[in-house]
This record gives C-alpha cells, structure tokens and sequence, in this order.
C-alpha cells in the first residue's frame, strides 16, 4: 500500500505548461514528451540557526526538499569542503555511499518510488546514476533494473549487481539504452527512476549548494563550477541559489562555471554561438576520458544554457592531456577521484581572483587511472 504521506508537489513542463499530479507514474510530458520541472509552491527557508542538531544527511534541509520524513536513507550527504589553493576548495562527493554525486537524486527518486508502490523501478545509465538507483532500490526494498549499454565498465556492472539489480545489456550504445529502458517505463505499474526527467532528482542534487552555503556560515564562493553533461547538478544548483536568494539567505547569487569535454562539447558550442538550444548536435559521443558528461544532446539544453546565463557565468572546456594531468595532479595531493570527476579542477585549478567550488564527484576506483582507461564512445555514462 502507498505510503500515506502521498508527494504534494506538481510535474509540470517547461516547454507547454502542461501539468500532471506527481503520485502518478507519469515520466514525461505528454504532450512534447519533454522533461518535467517541479511545482512545489512556496517553500518555506532554511535558517541556518535551525540546522544544529538535526540529522547528519542531505534530509536535514528539510523545508527546501519537496518529499519530508523519509524512510529511505544511506547517510548521504554532508560531505567534507576541504580548500585546494587560496582560491580553489573542493566539495568531496565521491565520499557518498555509492561513491559518487548521484546518491543526492537517487535517494530522492527511491523514496518518491517507496510512497507510490509501484511495480518495478527502471532506470537506464552505464555508470553512476544506475548504481545509485539500485543501492536506493535496495534499501527501500524496491525490485530495479538497470539498463546499461554494452561497453560499460565491468567495475560499475559489478556493483549495481551488488545491491540485487537486474542488469540488461542494450547493444548500439547509449541512446539505444535509454530507448530500451523507456520502452519499459510505459509497462503499467513502472516507475522510470531518471536522473534526467524527473525533477525530484534536481532537488536533491541542490543540497550540494545548502551544504556549502551552510559551511561556509551562509555565504556562498564567487563562482560554483560544474561538469556538465546532463546538467543535473547545475540545474539543482541553480535551484538552490535561487532559492537561497529569494530568502534573502545570500546577497547574491554565485557564477556557475560549466565544464564540458572538448571532445563532446555541444553545450559550450551553443553558449558561444548567443543560442538558446542546442542545433546540429551529433547523435553519438565522441571518445573521451570524461564519460560522464559525454553527452551530445541532453533533453534540459535550454534550461542549462539559461541557467548558466542567468547566473552570470561561462562554459569551460578541457582536452584530455589536462584530463589526465588533472587526475595525477589531485591524487598528488590525496584524492583518487574518477576521469568525468577531475573535469573541473582540470579547467579552474589555476584560478586567483576570486573563490570556487569544484565537485569531486566520483571515486577513481569506478574507473581507474586515465592512461589505463579504455575510451569508447559506447562507455559513456549520462551524469
């Protein structure tokens, strides 16, 4: 039976205006098949002085999340901001319970899933996303399956087995993965656990930004940089500075500095060419280190280029030798962080006239050391 403390919250389509009730299992917009955004009304702040004794997870900002008193949680968040240089600190989310960022969606997703009872849970990725999907699913007792695309790393296949998901391998690469596993979030009772289309997951990776306003004694660094592929991270960190402004919880909002591959860099093409959209983007991912935000054509485009704009900021782009530097540089210094994961200390590593944040997203260990990395376009996991 559903959990009696049914999502208030309201999907609605950033493209149409089209709306629909947010307990159904209705994963995209009807009408232009588009990604959902999240009505949530007025949602009340969060006072720093409130935050002493509260839960040591991403729960604790409890009024600006839109689902409260979860019963699903692996201790997720509140992961250690530790300074690189003068200018430049780094946000350790690889420290996560599954090793990286996505348990900040994931967790939200999983327990969206535990209050609507469905059948199944699906969700497609070839890396992160799919792993913390089944280590969520697992802990609210969920069945999942993971489609992944042929390719993908033995390392990330072994542990969304590990947390009890059934594992289905889609030959043709990504986009064909995400057909598949589409196709199966329109059998009845499934609810389709993606990080891109549904926009709980958005508001859990926006904890990134409370942590770090709450850290740093409710001020927020000049710049806040970003690896973007699908752009779930950014997006939720707009959301947070958004609503940390509208409070009147920060004087200003940071820039966000969007950091893409040269390799597969269609959002950063777009920005410097003044579009709004993406326009002859390729279908497939060329090869690169940074698989996971090797996306040609993610579904939010204009809603991450208009973020990026809006707060004042640039895209960043970095070739694979400053990839590979970057991972030696940062293990130098201690931290083992995966190839998608240095992206960002790899563009803004030698910034000195103003403050930012990089993420450290994911652990090496879900790839290894870049020169031993096998590249393929087929690899790449939609972060």
């Amino acid at each position: 039976m559903a959990d009696t403390r049914m999502p208030t919250a309201t999907y609605i389509c950033p493209q149409d205006g089209s709306r629909a009730d947010s307990t159904t299992l209705t994963w995209c917009c009807p009408a232009c098949a588009g990604p959902w955004d999240l009505d949530t009304g007025a949602l009340p702040p969060v006072r720093l002085a409130s935050l002493g004794g509260r839960v040591n997870s991403l729960w604790r900002y409890e009024e600006a999340l839109p689902l409260t008193a979860p019963a699903v949680s692996l201790g997720e968040g509140r992961t250690p901001l530790v300074p690189l240089t003068g200018n430049v600190s780094a946000k350790l989310d690889f420290l996560m319970p599954t090793l990286s960022f996505k348990d900040r969606g994931a967790v939200m997703l999983a327990e969206l899933a535990r209050r609507l009872s469905p059948d199944r849970v699906v969700a497609d990725s070839s890396g992160n996303a799919g792993t913390a999907v089944a280590a969520y699913c697992a802990r609210a007792g969920l069945p999942c399956t993971v489609y992944v695309p042929g390719g993908t790393s033995p390392k990330k296949t072994e542990q969304i087995r590990a947390h009890g998901a059934r594992l289905r391998t889609v030959p043709g690469g990504r986009e064909a993965t995400a057909a598949a596993a589409r196709a199966a979030a329109g059998e009845p009772g499934t609810f389709y656990a993606s990080h891109v289309f549904n926009p709980y997951f958005l508001h859990g990776t926006k904890t990134y930004v409370y942590e770090i306003w709450e850290e740093l004694g409710g001020t927020l660094p000049d710049a806040i940089a970003v690896p973007v592929g699908n752009g779930t991270l950014l997006l939720g960190a707009a959301l947070a500075t958004a609503e940390l402004l509208a409070h009147g919880l920060i004087d200003r909002r940071p820039a966000l500095i969007a950091v893409q591959a040269e390799a597969v860099s269609p959002l950063a093409t777009a920005f410097r060419a003044g579009a709004d959209e993406l326009s002859g983007a390729p279908e497939r991912a060329a090869p690169t280190l940074a698989e996971g935000i090797a996306i040609p054509r993610p579904p939010r485009a204009r809603q991450i280029l208009a973020a990026v704009r809006e707060s004042g900021g640039t895209f960043l782009t970095v070739t694979e030798d400053r990839i590979r530097t970057a991972q030696r540089d940062l293990a130098a210094r201690g931290f083992f962080v995966e190839t998608t994961g240095v992206a960002c200390w790899a563009a803004v590593g030698d910034v000195t006239d103003r403050s930012v944040v990089v993420p450290l997203c994911g652990a090496g260990l879900k790839t290894g050391l870049a020169d031993q990395v096998a590249v393929s376009p087929s690899s790449t996991c939609r972060a």
